[in-house]
């Protein structure tokens, strides 16, 4: 028999993230060509990284025998003048998954709690229940983050709020005038974690960058990535932007090595390439307006979507995720979030899009 160490009794109920389904496994499930398959499952950008960052990781290879650059000098250098921030402002983190768990070392303990918004992004109550702290999960409004009452459910044992905006997995955008107020009614002893992945999808965010910059919210942490416009999805790379004393303390807990050369070339090449974003941007607002027409006309439930990807009602979410897996369509189904009748599909290329509807015209037709 045998006999295992006590692990901490954190994991009994610690939640697992399910991310989308790579292509090359659904191909090995189902027996199909994995050229024959297309995903829209993860809110990636179909067209890639740059060109100017794939040419900057092709000749980092040449030094991959060397440890990266610990501290990431030159793209912490190269992020906070495009930021108009000082590096000392800037944590890097592998993907801003990791900037929430620094969070979560620094700021949780069993005594804190965090509020966070219902069907707000998985990894915010993994963290939470990774160091044993209490998920305060506040009611939705129309799918999205109700601002009123999240400042209401904070208390004394609050250590974190976390804000997405847009939201992941709904789409749902806060206003300028809503995330200001909110900000600025926001109580001194909390942090609040802004995440904004897809922020460079919006038109006009609003710009929190001056009250970092001038220090006036000290407590005030943003999150972003370069996993979804820049295309960089499987590097890795996001970044906290925050007040430098509270970047130091995070940065007690980074790990040295946490960014690979490879992905710090890739993202320092790809903050020149702004060609490539304003094209990820077109491809996207393309997509979502096709997407907007073709569900309307299907006569299906949807978010009005302010990132790169919708959340669809289509009834049975599982079931028409399967028949859509089974055509070489992969999409995600919200199960996971609480939302188990409705699917959330990627913006992908413009082939993609059209693959994708007509899939689920022909699934929804069969079900019926």
């Amino acid at each position: 028999m045998t006999t295992l160490p006590s692990f901490n009794p954190a994991l009994t109920s610690l939640p697992v993230y399910q991310p989308g389904r790579p292509i090359d496994e659904v191909a090995r499930e189902l027996g199909l060509p994995p050229s024959s398959i297309i995903k829209l499952a993860s809110n990636e950008n179909p067209l890639g990284p740059s060109r100017l960052a794939l040419a900057a990781m092709r000749k980092a290879l040449r030094h991959n025998h060397l440890y990266p650059d610990g501290s990431a000098f030159h793209l912490k250098q190269k992020l906070a003048a495009k930021l108009a921030l000082t590096p000392a402002h800037l944590i890097l983190g592998n993907g801003s998954n990791e900037i929430i768990e620094f969070l979560g070392h620094a700021l949780l303990s069993p005594a804190a709690e965090v509020v966070v918004s219902q069907y707000c992004f998985a990894v915010y109550s993994i963290v939470t229940a990774l160091f044993g702290a209490k998920l305060v999960t506040v009611p939705a409004k129309d799918l999205g983050h109700d601002l009123d009452a999240m400042l209401a459910a904070i208390t004394p044992a609050t250590r974190i709020v976390f804000v997405a905006n847009p939201n992941n997995p709904t789409g749902t955008l806060v206003s300028r005038e809503a995330l200001r107020r909110f900000v600025d009614a926001f109580p001194p002893h909390v942090v609040l974690a802004l995440d904004e992945a897809y922020v460079e999808f919006l038109e006009e965010p609003l710009d929190l960058l001056p009250d970092i910059r001038t220090g006036t919210k000290p407590n005030l942490v943003i999150m972003r990535t370069f996993s979804k416009i820049y295309g960089l999805a499987g590097s890795r790379i996001g970044y906290g932007i925050g007040h430098p004393e509270l970047v130091a303390a995070l940065e007690k807990i980074r790990q040295p090595f946490n960014l690979n050369a490879i992905a710090q070339a890739g993202a320092l090449a790809a903050l020149d390439d702004d060609a490539h974003v304003q094209k990820s941007k077109r491809i996207n607002e393309r997509g979502l307006k096709l997407y907007t027409r073709t569900l309307r006309r299907l006569g299906l439930e949807f978010v009005p979507s302010s990132a790169n990807f919708v959340l669809v009602k289509v009834g049975q979410g599982r079931q028409v995720f399967d028949a859509l897996q089974r055509k070489g369509v992969i999409t995600r189904p919200m199960g996971g979030y609480a939302l188990p009748e409705w699917i959330r599909i990627s913006v992908g290329t413009p082939a993609e899009n059209r693959r994708c509807l007509d899939a689920l015209a022909e699934v929804l037709a069969e079900i019926k």
